[in-house]
């Protein structure tokens, strides 16, 4: 079913459109099996290391994507270099998986993602919902996943998680509502919010790719 049935409604705003319209997909990415035994601290470390490669790959395309298209007014609403990871997880990888280049990894699930979001460049909407879906992701649940990680392997002070430290956002809450507005105030089509919905509804279901593929070595990945 189109979420265009479910998002029709002139009061709605766009943050609430694009977070009501892809709730499925995020349940259905957050419930796979490889995430839920990571938070579940039953991975290894190597586990955490093949995603975090994976995700070095899909935030390079999206940071020179978004960087190359942010004199458009759609990305200009919510391009912040406060946001960007890539540096983080350059840091993370040293400590997890030191000499190992992302780029040389065998994963047909980032290489697809990557792909997605570099095509985004086409329209500022469609990088929108990229951008969105990983940055408030990562400033929401992606602060317990660093919480588990620092409980599970007992991390050194500073070591590991820096993808989950925004040095430069002390409080998510009140960034993520002044985002929140930001996505609000663009003024989009109701056309224009259909296309931007069901591109997060993609891009949910690019993550779930990551994770189902990590999932298929799960065996290998499980501490007992």
């Amino acid at each position: 079913m189109s979420v265009a049935t479910t998002i029709r409604d002139e009061d709605l705003t766009l943050s609430t459109a694009m977070r009501e319209g892809s709730r499925a997909e995020h349940v259905a990415a957050e419930s796979s099996v490889f995430m839920a035994e990571l938070l579940d601290g039953k991975l290894t470390a190597a586990a955490y290391a093949d995603l975090l490669l994976r995700l070095r790959r899909v935030y390079s395309a999206l940071e020179e994507t978004v960087t190359a298209n942010a004199a458009d007014p759609i990305v200009a609403a919510v391009h912040d270099t406060a946001l960007e990871r890539l540096a983080a997880i350059d840091a993370d990888l040293a400590y997890w998986a030191p000499g190992v280049d992302a780029e040389n990894i065998n994963s047909p699930a980032a290489a697809a993602y990557v792909a997605r979001i570099r095509a985004g460049g086409a329209w500022g909407g469609l990088l929108l919902a990229h951008h969105y879906t990983r940055y408030l992701g990562d400033l929401s649940g992606g602060q317990v996943i660093g919480r588990v990680l620092q409980r599970t392997f007992d991390l050194p002070e500073g070591q590991g998680i820096s993808f989950y430290d925004f040095p430069e956002i002390p409080k998510p809450k009140p960034y993520k509502d002044n985002y929140r507005a930001s996505l609000d105030g663009l003024g989009l089509s109701a056309d224009d919010v259909t296309r931007v919905v069901d591109e997060v509804r993609v891009v949910f279901s690019l993550n779930q790719g990551l994770f189902d593929e990590l999932g298929e070595r799960i065996a290998e990945y499980r501490t007992a």
